[in-house]
This record gives C-alpha cells, sequence and structure tokens, in this order.
C-alpha cells in the first residue's frame, strides 16, 4: 500500500445499495493510490464503519421521517434526499474545508450522479466535484435523450417492439419505466442529474471502453466534460463488503457440493420485488428445468415455507439452495455456477461479464431493460426472457444456457468479453490509462 500523498477526497454515496457499492470499491482504488479517504453518509442505510477501519466516516443528518425513510417511491427518496441533505452537507463539508491541514487538503468531492444537489453545495464552497455514475454508459445515454424521448411521444408506444431511431439497438419497450407516485417525478429527476453533471468537474463510469464504445462516444458528444470510464471496479478494489445485508456464507459451501457450470444462480438484487403468481411461475421454472440452482429470496420477500408453491421444496431439495443473501461476487466466480438469472441491474450485469457467466435476463425497471437488451443483442452473451415470468419460458432458458448448443456458442463469447475486460485494466489498458488521467487531474486540483 503506498504511502498517504498528503491529499484527501471525501465520497458522498446515494444510500441505496447498488448505488454504495460501487462508491466503496472506488474509494479503494483511490486509497490504494495514496489518497486518504473520507466518507460523508446518511443516517438512511448507513454502512458499517468497522468494514472499512480504513476511511474516516462522517455521518449527516438527512432529514427524513419514519414514513419518509419505509418509502417504496425510489425515485420520490431520491429527490426528497437532495433537498434535505444539502445544508447538513454543506455543513459537514465546510468544518472539513476549515480543519483540514496543510499536510492533507481535500482535492475534491466524488458524489454520486443521483446526488445532484451536491454539485450547488460543492460550488458554494469553491470544491471541485466529480460526478459517479453508478448505471452503465448505454443507460446514461439514454438519460441524455430522455427529454427527446418524451417530447416524440415514444413512452406511449413502450409496449412495442418498435426500435427507438436515436438510440440503437433499444427497442420502444426498453425505455426505462419508473414507477413513481408522482407523474413526471423521474423526467424531473433525470433533467437534475443531467444538468449538475454538466456543471461538474468530470464524470467516472464504472464501465470500459471496449464494452460499451458506441455509448461512450454518444455521452463525449453530448457532454463537454471529462469523462472517465474507469472500471470494473470491483476487479481492482479489495473484497471489503459495503453490505447492507447479511450474506449467507452456506451458498459456497453447497456450490462446493455441485459440479462445474451446472448451477443458475438465480437473484434480483437489493429492491425488485415480484407479485405472488410471478414467485410461483419462477419457482417452477427453476424446478421443472432440473437443473441444480441457487436462489436469492431476500428476508424482505418472505422465505418460510408459505411463500413457496405447495410441494416445490420436497421437489427441489436435493438440488436447491435458497439463501437470503449471497456473496455475489464469490458465487459468480465459483466454477460450479454456468448461468446467472438476474434483473440486470448494472452491477450485476458487470460481474456477470468479469467471470465470464452467461445471463438469463429478467429486468425489472429502470435500467434494466437497457442492460437486458445489449446483453442479448449487442455482446449476444445471454437470452432475454424480457419480462416474461412463465414458467415453460424459464425452463427453456435454463436448460438452453447450461445443456444446449447455444449455451457453448454464448459462454465462448462470454470468455472473450471476459478477456477484455480483464485487459483493459492491465497496463496499457483503456481504463487504465482513463484511472491514470483521473488520478494526475485530482493532483492538479
Amino acid at each position: 500500500m503506498q504511502e498517504r500523498m498528503g491529499r484527501r477526497i471525501v465520497f458522498f454515496p446515494l444510500p441505496l445499495q447498488g448505488h454504495i457499492n460501487p462508491l466503496f470499491q472506488l474509494a479503494d482504488i483511490f486509497y490504494s493510490k495514496g489518497f486518504s479517504i473520507s466518507i460523508i453518509c446518511t443516517r438512511f442505510n448507513a454502512p458499517n464503519p468497522d468494514n472499512h477501519p480504513h476511511f474516516t466516516f462522517h455521518t449527516i443528518d438527512d432529514g427524513l421521517s419514519e414514513e419518509d425513510a419505509t418509502m417504496k417511491d425510489m425515485i420520490a427518496l431520491t429527490i426528497k434526499l437532495n433537498e434535505t441533505c444539502a445544508n447538513s452537507l454543506r455543513e459537514c463539508l465546510s468544518e472539513m474545508l476549515s480543519s483540514g491541514s496543510a499536510q492533507e487538503r481535500v482535492a475534491c468531492l466524488i458524489s454520486d450522479a443521483m446526488c445532484y444537489s451536491s454539485q450547488a453545495v460543492a460550488d458554494s464552497l469553491n470544491l471541485r466535484r466529480i460526478a459517479l455514475r453508478t448505471s452503465g454508459i448505454s443507460a446514461f445515454a439514454s438519460s441524455l435523450a430522455y427529454p427527446l424521448i418524451v417530447e416524440k411521444g415514444y413512452l406511449s408506444m413502450q409496449d412495442t417492439e418498435a426500435m427507438v431511431p436515436e438510440l440503437p439497438p433499444l427497442r420502444m419497450k426498453d425505455i426505462p419505466k419508473v414507477k413513481s407516485q408522482v407523474p413526471g417525478l423521474y423526467e424531473e429527476l433525470l433533467s437534475h442529474m443531467v444538468k449538475a453533471t454538466k456543471l461538474s468537474s468530470g464524470l467516472i463510469f464504472n464501465s470500459f471502453e471496449e464494452l460499451e464504445s458506441r455509448s461512450l462516444a454518444t455521452v463525449y458528444q453530448d457532454l463537454c466534460i471529462s469523462i472517465f470510464p474507469i472500471g470494473p471496479f470491483h476487479k481492482r478494489a479489495p473484497s471489503t463488503s459495503a453490505s447492507l445485508l447479511t450474506e449467507d456464507r452456506t451458498s459456497i459451501s453447497w456450490l462446493d457440493e455441485q459440479g462445474p457450470n451446472s448451477v443458475v444462480y438465480v437473484s434480483f438484487g437489493s429492491l425488485a420485488a415480484f407479485e405472488k403468481d410471478d414467485f410461483i411461475e419462477l419457482a417452477w421454472g427453476l424446478a421443472n428445468s432440473g437443473q441444480p440452482f441457487l436462489w436469492v429470496v431476500r428476508p424482505d420477500q418472505g422465505q418460510g415455507p408459505g411463500r413457496f408453491p405447495d410441494g416445490f421444496l420436497e421437489e427441489v431439495e436435493r438440488r436447491g439452495h435458497v439463501v437470503g443473501w449471497a456473496p455475489q461476487r464469490e458465487v459468480l466466480a465459483h466454477p460450479a455456477v454456468g448461468a446467472f438469472l438476474t434483473h440486470n441491474g448494472w452491477n450485476s450485469t458487470l460481474e456477470s461479464v468479469c467471470e465470464g457467466v452467461p445471463m438469463i435476463c429478467l429486468p425489472r425497471f429502470s435500467d434494466q431493460t437497457i442492460n437486458a437488451r445489449y446483453v442479448s443483442d449487442v455482446w449476444r452473451v445471454g437470452l432475454n426472457l424480457e419480462k416474461s415470468i412463465e414458467r415453460r419460458a424459464i425452463e427453456r432458458a435454463v436448460r438452453s444456457v447450461l445443456l444446449e448448443k447455444e449455451g457453448k456458442e454464448i459462454r465462448a463469447r462470454m470468455a472473450c468479453l471476459r478477456n477484455k475486460a480483464s485487459e483493459c485494466l492491465d497496463e496499457g489498458g483503456s481504463s487504465s490509462e482513463s484511472f491514470g488521467t483521473l488520478v494526475n487531474r485530482i493532483r492538479s486540483f
């Protein structure tokens, strides 16, 4: 580990699991380069500082009521956090700036792009802010195009197969659908995020050039700021956990007993939920496939026998393992895992690419439909069920990827993509070069 260089970077995450993980990975990467790290976090979903003893933590008042903290509307919650945290964030940063020594001054703030109000806070303190977008580059390109999507009336065509002319290879049904209690709130959030990002001193992506070159060119064209695709973060960050849920280690011991490439790993992230009928279809699809499976059913989704259809647990007793949460990176790297049935959140998609595991895509909302389209139609490393939760479709997809010729062809393409994900981090690789440029930029602040 390098000695501290006398420069500190302050990180501010959006307090949702899928946003916390990549930000902490990025913080670890900068720490390994000699920067000191401070994390400003909200009381809501605060990570455990004991897991990161090399960081300095500051907790601010998030202004959320008990009712706010249980909000199911993630769009409304994100906007609320931007409104209620701004003053507390300003006070915390101001104190850090005034109390910092000449030997270790704050270089910049790196905050989640969805924490858009942090840009005005940083500006008021004459502090440089770099935005971190935790989605893929292709999903961000669609965010930039969202006003055009609205203007052209594409939202009324979201159930059709028609192509989006301005965003190939996306179809109208791939345009992100995000439920909110208030009409127009999603567009408002994207507008705030894009405007603040354009005012920032740079934009970081947890992706790499070879994976999303066309979308990267589009974003370069639309933004007049520096862009740093320096992922995949988790391949160069230590394996410390920022998980808000307890990982069940029996996942690994169970996998140890399975044959190579024989298991389908099933997980839909920290937020996606299923109606009862869909859950039953998913369960019987896995059972009828005849293949071993490791299934993450979160505690909030219910894990008791009454949650599963009658006869299911008896049917899969010897070849199915259900856990509340799994150490996903370790699971995907396990030689027994031959397929990943996923919601296609960006973290999951990228982790699957890095481990060379073919995907069966069952996107639920937000950027997941975009990621799934790229998996199936551009990179051709998975099958896209396109939200179709029907037992026969799930059974066919699992058997196809694990047992049939199509699965072998997908696995071969995935192996090539996995190699590119590794090579981009080597000396002279695209992500390595981009990260070097970013480090030099921050040192110059």
